[in-house]
């Protein structure tokens, strides 16, 4: 059977464009006046560049000196952010009745206030570094964490896009964020607040919610979630404490699901794997699932039903 690809397509087209006069959310066609997530991308490997010079560089040029080179990079991150951000405000309520050369010059003074965060951003994930080649035996060097583990790049990135998200800029730092979980599984939202020494080994399935609160020398392993109870009363939530708080020196193992604003795992404490916490935890406390049974069932060997119990505390570690 013949088909008219001329014709067929061209009554699609009609069709289609038709249906973009719907006035939904996706029929919105100005893409002059949207972000650019490309550019937004291009601006975290900008920073990662400008947060690790001597691991990440700019291939475009061979010979420059690091002064340069910085010059180069912090321009560049100035004036795509810049531009970005004039586009989000453009869509904020806040800045309705703005004048587009006032609107600049906000975005402009937000911007240049996150380049300055860029040392402390820097002094944290040297934190994160050291934390992940202490609490892991399998690293080789430093090196090895900077270049290849998924957990300090969702880590680098969700401080970076925390401190636009302290800044009151929308959007960009969830693209960014979600960009990084695309990446590596990780899941961390831009408004978590975590302290200094942060590992995350494996990484793989972690998520991290909006308000969740970590402290220092957390170690959080593949699959935990810490999360909501309940999304269930969705826009009324905004801006309330749904997330739990990690309290200092805190192990999280594999598994673990730890639910709740109210939810606070004390100082020191350790959460075994696959645990379900929905309350408070008291400092230095241990959590385990306990007694958990393997069967075993062989024909050949003639054995069959064989149960393994485990007396100690359960903990999961790879």
């Amino acid at each position: 059977m013949d088909i008219d690809v001329e014709r067929e397509v061209g009554g699609l087209v009609d069709e289609i464009l038709c249906d973009y006069q719907s006035e939904r959310t996706i029929d919105r066609g100005d893409t002059v006046n949207q972000l650019d997530k490309e550019a937004i991308i291009g601006i975290v490997n900008k920073l990662q560049q400008i947060i690790f010079p001597g691991y990440f560089k700019n291939k475009k040029y061979k010979f420059y000196t690091q002064k340069n080179n910085l010059t180069m990079l912090l321009e560049d991150v100035l004036y795509h952010l810049n531009r970005q951000v004039v586009i989000v405000f453009e869509h904020m309520a806040e800045y309705e009745n703005t004048e587009h050369g006032k609107l600049e010059q906000i975005a402009g003074e937000k911007c240049m206030a996150f380049l300055r965060c860029i040392p402390n951003v820097r002094a944290l994930i040297e934190t994160d570094v050291q934390a992940a080649y202490d609490g892991d035996p399998a690293a080789y060097n430093t090196d090895e964490i900077i270049f290849s583990y998924p957990g300090l790049y969702a880590i680098m990135v969700n401080r970076i896009a925390h401190e636009l998200y302290q800044l009151g800029i929308p959007l960009i730092p969830r693209i960014m964020t979600e960009h990084a979980h695309s990446l590596t599984g990780i899941d961390i939202h831009p408004g978590a607040t975590i302290g200094k020494y942060f590992f995350i080994d494996h990484g793989t399935g972690i998520v991290v919610g909006e308000t969740t609160v970590i402290g220092d020398n957390v170690k959080v392993y593949q699959g935990v979630t810490l999360g909501a109870l309940s999304t269930k009363g969705g826009q009324k939530l905004k801006s309330k404490k749904r997330h739990p708080t990690i309290e200092d020196n805190v192990t999280i193992y594999s598994g673990a699901s730890i639910l709740g604003g109210e939810t606070v795992i004390g100082a020191g404490a350790v959460i075994g794997g696959n645990a379900f916490i929905t309350t408070s935890i008291p400092a230095g406390t241990r959590v385990s699932i306990k007694n958990q049974e393997l069967s075993m069932d062989y024909i050949k060997g003639g054995i069959k039903g064989m149960a393994i119990g485990q007396d100690e505390s359960w903990f999961y570690v790879i």
